[in-house]
């Protein structure tokens, strides 16, 4: 009985090995869709390792250009404290100054939005102040 078993599982093994696969099973092949490239070293799980500094060419001359960090100043005014402590909050004043010039309702419904939509915690004196300050300096007939 044990002898029928082992052909059994003989057979089956057999079966399993022989049946044609869309690849070929060799020790030198990939698996079709397996991307060798970037392949992890031995270590610890989950870190990655970091490639080391490349070494530049002797007299080689290497720069990134300066990237602004900061944020353009706003136009003074009265409210200009007031949009700068508004927005600061959520978004650099820079949104004001990359900005085409709006038009006066625009502004008005971009203050609204920042309360109604993104829940800016701005009182209603407040929020008028910003938008007159806005239409004041950043609108087509009074942008400068």
């Amino acid at each position: 009985m044990a002898s029928r078993q082992l052909i059994g599982l003989l057979t089956g093994t057999l079966l399993v090995v022989a049946v044609p696969t869309p690849w070929s099973a060799t020790a030198d092949d990939t698996l079709p869709g397996v991307v060798t490239t970037g392949r992890y070293g031995e270590g610890a799980l989950a870190t990655t390792r970091q490639p080391a500094p490349s070494v530049g060419i002797p007299g080689g001359v290497y720069g990134v250009g300066a990237w602004p960090s900061y944020a353009p100043p706003l136009a003074d005014g009265p409210g200009r404290d007031l949009v700068i402590g508004a927005f600061s909050i959520s978004h650099s004043t820079t949104y004001i100054t990359m900005q085409p010039p709006l038009p006066a309702p625009t502004w008005a419904a971009e203050v609204d939005k920042m309360i109604k939509t993104f829940g800016a915690s701005i009182s209603d004196d407040v929020a008028k102040q910003i938008t007159q300050y806005l239409q004041s300096h950043y609108t087509p007939d009074t942008r400068r």
